[in-house]
């Protein structure tokens, strides 16, 4: 048997001999741990062992073989009339391009997605792009949340209730040596490989500090920075000191013990309505859940972990970063003198883009304004459509639709304005 990571490293690639892994079904004990002993297999077939599977990456990385698969995960709560199915072809098809598979990228990433049973019709096609599709309940019963003031009204909070809780999944991927988490209405533009590289070597400088985006580059980097973030400066004003955490990105190191005081924290249910989580973080939209656990557990619990990301960069969301007064008076939401607006950044620089304030890419928008403030909306709008041409291309199809809505922009894939005049991707997938 397997006693130590040496012995692991000898036994998987003996001389000339390939390694294997092969995974096991779902632990029998505890089946939310995922794939808790894979076996270890010589070339030959001849069993070497088992070890945790949480340390393959370790394995792979210190016989230099590649580097860490990176874990991207999505979470969806119920089924609606979105068609959220297109948003996680394009962001997947979007990953896949900025990888190292496709020489665009130093990593690879291994796609899922979480589903509340509630999901389950609109989630299973999904598994022919490529997601590993991973059925999960709320990781609470909302029965078992202590705290009156949340128990009560939890279930209506932001915009899924405690169903939101799901995306704390992520963090019992420990086969990753980190999980990004993304919402499906986010579109990859360019390789994360820089960001990455900081949040697993932030001291021993394996990576061109430069290239980095920090939103407060005068801070101090931890030496195990446990998450990587960006601000929702728009929900709340710029005196306050509690800003809640945007839900749609972030690159978490994943981590059973943190899941485990995530839970406690909820099921304990010390949030107020007035003063939120321990009377420091909150109340603000989406506060009882992702937006303001994380910044009640990084900034509070366990601050000096997480360090917070350039949002005009990574999660951008083309918001105006100014709270406007009747007389004309600006004000930077960060509470700075002067701060850049998100909004004029230029598209080549944008590394992930949100489609939250500038509408579903599926809502087939007319765009009769031509501000300069909306003008990465459109932009990305396009680049969005572009991308699905250009993942259907690939499946055989023309890459254009018959939709006779603004064609160029959107590429035939829209027949009229709104969501009802969006034309989905056609099944199956990956045929022409």
């Amino acid at each position: 048997m397997i006693s130590s990571l040496s012995d692991i490293i000898i036994d998987v690639a003996p001389e000339g001999k390939a390694s294997k892994f092969l995974p096991l079904p779902f632990h029998p004990i505890n089946p939310c741990i995922f794939a808790d002993l894979p076996l270890l297999l010589r070339g030959d077939n001849t069993f070497v062992g088992a070890y945790s599977r949480k340390f393959e990456w370790q394995i792979r990385y210190q016989r230099g073989d590649d580097t860490p698969t990176i874990g991207v995960a999505s979470t969806v709560t119920g089924c609606g009339e979105s068609p959220f199915q297109d948003g996680a072809a394009v962001l997947k098809y979007s990953l896949d391009r900025h990888s190292a598979a496709n020489g665009n990228g130093r990593y690879n990433y291994q796609t899922y997605i979480f589903y509340h049973p509630n999901a389950t019709s609109c989630v299973l096609p999904l598994q022919a792009l490529g997601f590993t599709l991973i059925k999960r309940a709320t990781p609470i019963r909302v029965e078992e949340i202590q705290g009156e003031e949340l128990r009560e009204r939890i279930v209506k909070n932001g915009c899924c209730g405690e169903k939101e809780l799901i995306k704390l999944e992520a963090y019992r991927l420990v086969q990753h040596p980190l999980v990004i988490h993304v919402d499906l209405d986010v579109l990859i533009l360019k390789p994360m490989d820089d960001v990455i590289d900081f949040m697993l070597h932030p001291t021993t400088r394996q990576y061109n500090l430069q290239k980095v985006p920090l939103m407060w580059p005068e801070k101090p980097i931890p030496n195990d920075i446990q998450l990587l973030f960006t601000k929702d400066y728009n929900m709340v004003g710029p005196k306050r000191r509690d800003k809640p955490f945007q839900g749609g990105f972030f690159i978490i190191k994943p981590s059973l013990e943190a899941y485990d005081e995530f839970i406690r924290i909820v099921k304990e249910g010390d949030y107020h309505v007035k003063g939120g989580w321990g009377k420091k973080v909150g109340p603000f939209y989406g506060g009882m859940t992702i937006q303001g656990l994380l910044p009640y557990f990084y900034e509070h619990l366990h601050p000096g972990r997480a360090v917070e990301l350039n949002r005009c960069i990574y999660n951008n969301m083309n918001d105006n970063p100014f709270m406007e007064r009747k007389n004309g008076e600006k004000r930077c939401r960060t509470d700075q003198e002067s701060c850049e607006d998100c909004r004029f950044r230029p598209k080549e620089d944008v590394v992930t883009f949100h489609f939250t304030i500038c509408q579903k890419p599926w809502s087939c928008l007319s765009f009769r304004s031509q501000q300069d403030k909306f003008k990465l909306c459109r932009e990305m709008n396009h680049e969005w459509f572009a991308y699905r041409s250009k993942l259907e291309q690939t499946w055989g199809r023309s890459g254009f639709g018959p939709g006779e809505f603004k064609p160029n922009h959107y590429l035939g894939y829209c027949s009229d304005r709104g969501t009802g005049g969006y034309l989905p991707i056609a099944l199956p997938y990956g045929q022409a």
